[in-house]
């Protein structure tokens, strides 16, 4: 088989597996009974920013196959800016590395993203209130959609391309074959800000605002975000200043979504209200 193709089914299987887990131990059987008629009416709220979200992922995809070329033409070149600002910070991170902390950021970075990211929708489609999983997409397109545009705007190579005698890949020391993945999506000069760490704290921070929906998701996601952010400096992938501007995007992109997710709810009041108050035939 196409060793790529063994990689995507591996991370797909731990994921799928991740995913029973959580849902028999995060949403429970009561919930999941009623999951059909729930994400029928959380689909149909939300599919437009689902669209928008897709169109964003491709069209990142297409930049971060051509806008390299492009980078090099407008970007800013900020890695010596940035060493200048933390010097060898990541590379004392990495002084503490261990065979298994190695395996655990690996698996975190790897495995534990993918889940993060996924298994919310997935909740939050199947609860009663639309609003989570529609302030999630949103805020999802805005990480995206402000990344795409740093990568195109600033040219930033990661500490182990930078200083690689004192910053080593210890992602694929531990899990070399990973790297036919991440290369599908990743570039040596996309590294400001941290996407991992953005799209990873969007989710604790969702998870934090609707902690009564899921009560054991919020510690988990915590756990999780906090791990990956603390994975992209252990593993050399990204420099402390890309791990603060991505938790800084987290934040922006949460608020941003939660005012647009509000902003939906007054339109639609204002629509009822309408409704309610306009002349019948009969009057």
């Amino acid at each position: 088989m196409n060793p790529f193709i063994d990689v995507l089914a591996s991370l797909v299987a731990v994921v799928l597996g991740l995913h029973a887990l959580a849902l028999a131990g995060i949403v429970g059987r009561e919930r999941l009974a009623m999951a059909r008629a729930n994400v029928e009416r959380n689909v149909r709220n939300s599919w437009g920013v689902a669209v928008v979200l897709a169109s964003v992922l491709v069209l990142n995809k297409v930049v971060r196959d051509v806008g390299v070329e492009l980078s090099w033409l407008v970007g800013a070149r900020i890695t010596g800016r940035i060493y200048d600002l933390e010097g060898t910070f990541v590379a004392s991170v990495q002084s503490l590395a261990s065979a298994e902390l190695t395996w655990f950021f690996g698996g975190m970075y790897v495995y534990g993203y993918v889940f993060l990211l996924t298994f919310p929708l997935v909740a939050y489609a199947i609860d009663e209130n639309w609003r989570p999983l529609r302030e999630l997409l949103v805020a999802y397109v805005v990480n995206y959609g402000v990344g795409l545009a740093c990568y195109v705007a600033f040219v930033a190579y990661g500490p182990r391309n930078f200083m690689p005698e004192l910053v080593e890949s210890l992602l694929y020391v531990q899990w070399p074959d990973v790297q036919l993945l991440t290369s599908r999506v990743n570039r040596n000069t996309n590294v400001f800000p941290s996407l991992h760490t953005s799209l990873s704290a969007t989710v604790a921070l969702v998870a934090a605002r609707y902690r009564s929906t899921y009560p054991r998701w919020l510690p988990v996601a915590v756990v999780c975000a906090a791990s990956i952010a603390t994975a992209t400096l252990y593993l050399g992938i990204h420099w402390l200043t890309d791990v603060v501007a991505g938790l800084a995007l987290a934040y922006g992109a949460v608020a941003f979504a939660r005012r647009y997710v509000a902003g939906d709810d007054q339109v639609e009041s204002d629509a009822a209200n309408a409704t309610a108050t306009r002349p019948s035939d009969d009057d």
